[in-house]
């Protein structure tokens, strides 16, 4: 069964809806065809005498119409569910516990709190000291304190 629904090497998608284009066309002109002559307007008939014959030709073209169609859909089959089975995003958590939920009393990462002023969301600098111009820092070696004012070395 694994073999028929995952065959190693299916037929393109392009190759398989063009033979049932032609397949269908093909049993319609057969149909036409066959009912054509049966009719009232090119037999020396009446439509009550000629119904039950149309009527059993039209009805079997439409039964082999669908019966095409399903096996068109069943070889078709292997692309369907090769989109449905390709390898996706892993979800792991549920949706309604993900850490950017609004609500104060579903979040479960933190304290969710508004900010009242621009200034707590900054924060406080790491830096210390004014930056000083480029020219001046180029003639110096770095110095393990950091915080402290560039030293004179004598040369």
């Amino acid at each position: 069964m694994r073999q028929l629904l995952f065959p190693r090497r299916p037929l393109s998608r392009g190759t398989l809806l063009t033979c049932h284009l032609l397949l269908q066309g093909g049993l319609a002109l057969g149909a036409g065809l066959w009912l054509a002559p049966r009719t009232p307007w090119l037999a020396a008939t009446t439509w009550q005498e000629g119904w039950p014959v149309l009527a059993m030709g039209a009805g079997l073209w439409l039964l082999a119409a669908m019966l095409l169609r399903l096996v068109a859909e069943l070889s078709l089959l292997p692309h369907h569910l090769a989109g449905q089975l390709r390898a996706g995003p892993v979800i792991t958590r549920s949706w309604e516990r993900r850490p950017a939920v609004h609500d104060p009393q579903s979040a479960w990462t933190s304290e969710a709190r508004p900010l009242t002023a621009t200034d707590d969301a900054v924060g406080s600098p790491r830096v210390t000291r004014p930056a000083e111009p480029l020219r001046s820092r180029s003639g110096r070696k770095p110095t393990p304190d950091s915080t402290d004012t560039p030293h004179d070395e004598p040369s």
